[in-house]
């Protein structure tokens, strides 16, 4: 077998030994509003945020003393197969009315104008049916109490994660939720749910984006 040939069965080799979590999932900016199959509802763990990306002035999330855990960071309209973003370019202005309607769900009315921009304007809905959707996603999800009031640094295996979540949503099981690291510090837990937002569904692109293998540490809430 030539040299050339060697190095192109090595690469290839090499690409399929890569664990699934490293696969990227592709983003589709622009793509039609309204085309997508389901959502994905995506909980920040805000002391681990904050350890890891950093705390910009003026970031209300990762300010001293405001003792946040699990918020919402987004609600995100998702294909088997990618995401589309940016939609609508006249989804790029959320009125304060629409902000409003998921009062006390975003860490602060930046981050959900933001998400509406990026994300909301893919659903096909107006703003503040976009932000009705966000609480009712958020109302189907029962944060462990074991996770959501940390008091103390842990650390915890991703597959201990998600198990933690699916003994107290009844129905959501591994395979329809996905843990986010950074650093091997726990950022986010990402939940596949139902386009009609009545239940969890399996998600097999989003479960393979997550972490994997290795304790994660917790920052406990400060």
């Amino acid at each position: 077998m030539s040299l050339s040939r060697r190095l192109l069965v090595a690469g290839a080799l090499l690409l399929a030994s890569m664990p699934a979590g490293a696969q990227p999932v592709r983003e589709a900016r622009g793509a039609p509003a309204g085309s997508f199959d389901f959502y994905v509802l995506a909980l920040s763990w805000s002391p681990g945020f904050c350890a890891t990306t950093g705390s910009p002035r003026g970031r209300k999330q990762c300010e001293t003393g405001n003792s946040l855990g699990f918020v919402v960071h987004g609600l995100w309209p998702q294909n088997e197969q990618g995401y589309p973003t940016f939609c609508e370019p006249s989804g790029r202005f959320a009125p304060r009315a629409a902000v409003e309607e998921a009062s006390g769900l975003f860490p602060d009315d930046n981050l959900a104008r933001y998400q509406w921009r990026k994300h909301g304007s893919c659903t096909g809905e107006d703003p503040s049916a976009y932000f009705r959707a966000v609480r009712r996603a958020r109302d189907l999800v029962q944060v462990p109490e074991r996770l959501g009031a940390l008091q103390t640094d842990a650390k915890v295996m991703p597959v201990e994660i998600e198990r933690i979540f699916a003994a107290v949503n009844p129905g959501l099981r591994p395979d329809m939720i996905a843990v986010s690291c950074r650093q091997r510090v726990l950022q986010e837990v990402r939940i596949c749910l139902d386009r009609d937002l009545r239940g969890f569904r399996q998600c097999p692109e989003i479960d393979r984006s997550g972490c994997r293998s290795g304790e994660l540490a917790i920052p406990a809430v400060r």
